[in-house]
């Protein structure tokens, strides 16, 4: 290996030691039993409101507020999948399988099997399926292939992004339930087919006990809709508009990591609404980094890269959303060049 390859490739190794010996990897117990205990006192709060309340169409409120407090949940399933919370490994998977099922009504496997792949390929065509094709072009071999309506669609499809978050909330439980049913193998299906299915069941159940079929019906469909929102708002605007890799090109783990990903500015209400995923930077060079430690290391992966020249891009919320919204608005210009290796010169390749 020439000296410069194997210098790139060894910059990783030293902002991990630096991390390392920061103790900024030590598992932080307190904090995440914190949110466990306040996160299931949320959620029994709001089921005693909706017996309370009746029949009232105030339960609108209530069903924002149930969906605020499953995305709570999901994010905290995302940090013990990723192994953020306990030291043991089965005690992290097995709470990720536990709250995605049991409480949040999301497959374990199958999120994880999705999001792992995206974590080793940001934004890497034909490798993170967060940019595969689908109902959004997030690339120009994608646009290029809508004709007819979908090319109209998808030349303005940053306009309907938003409003298409909406329906996350039922995707993500749609391929959920086909995940636990299909015929693929699954890991531990025995036990997430019982408890999704159930919680779905349960759930539904419920509110139509509870309340009048009418309102019932309501509350399900702003929970979803409020949930959709909050979750693809918590992931979109950290790699939407960043740049599209090619399926040939490779990269050293640092600028995958840093290159394709965006942090967002704010306090402590941007950090509880997206779930420490604003600090996407930090999170993705050290996925079981515990939540509150990503600020505190946010610092010294700032300082690296500028020693580096390595591009730390950080914006605001709202301009992160202007920024994807432009993107998706104009995917045939905005991604016109290909992406260019930054260390291919150094490889010299």
């Amino acid at each position: 290996m020439r000296p410069a390859a194997r210098r790139v490739t060894n910059d990783y190794s030293v902002l991990a030691r630096v991390v390392r010996e920061s103790g900024l990897l030590r598992r932080r117990l307190g904090y995440y039993w914190t949110r466990f205990v306040l996160t299931a006192a949320a959620l029994a709060c709001v089921w005693v409101w909706v017996v309370l309340l009746g029949e009232s169409w105030w339960q609108l409120a209530l069903a924002a507020a149930m969906a605020f407090v499953l995305a709570q949940l999901a994010f905290l399933g995302h940090d013990t999948a990723h192994r953020q919370v306990f030291r043991s490994r089965a005690w992290n998977d097995w709470a990720a399988r536990i709250l995605a099922n049991a409480f949040v009504g999301l497959s374990y496997s199958w999120w994880t099997t999705k999001h792992n792949a995206h974590h080793s390929a940001p934004n890497q065509e034909g490798q993170d399926p967060d940019i595969a094709p689908g109902v959004i072009a997030f690339t120009r071999a994608v646009l290029a292939s809508r004709r007819g309506w979908r090319g109209w669609f998808a030349r303005r499809q940053g306009w309907f992004f938003l409003p298409l978050l909406t329906l996350e909330g039922l995707n993500l439980h749609v391929k959920s339930v086909r995940t636990v049913l299909g015929r693929e193998p699954l890991p531990h299906r025995w036990v997430e087919a019982p408890l999704l299915l159930t919680r779905l069941a349960l759930y539904v159940g419920v509110l139509v006990v509870l309340l009048p079929p009418g309102l019932a019906i309501a509350f399900l469909g702003v929970q979803l809709a409020v949930f959709g929102v909050l979750l693809g708002g918590a992931f979109a605007p950290n790699h939407k508009g960043m740049p599209i890799v090619p399926a040939d090109a490779e990269v050293d783990f640092l600028r995958r990591q840093v290159l394709m990903s965006r942090n967002i500015r704010g306090g402590w209400l941007i950090d509880l609404l997206m779930g420490g995923l604003n600090r996407q930077i930090e999170h993705h060079l050290f996925p079981s980094m515990p939540r509150p430690n990503l600020k505190r290391a946010q610092p010294l992966v700032r300082e690296y890269c500028s020693q580096l020249g390595v591009n730390y891009t950080e914006v605001g919320f709202f301009t992160s959303y202007r920024i994807v919204i432009a993107y998706l608005n104009d995917v045939e210009h905005r991604a016109r060049d290909p992406f260019t290796c930054p260390v291919a010169s150094q490889y010299g390749r």
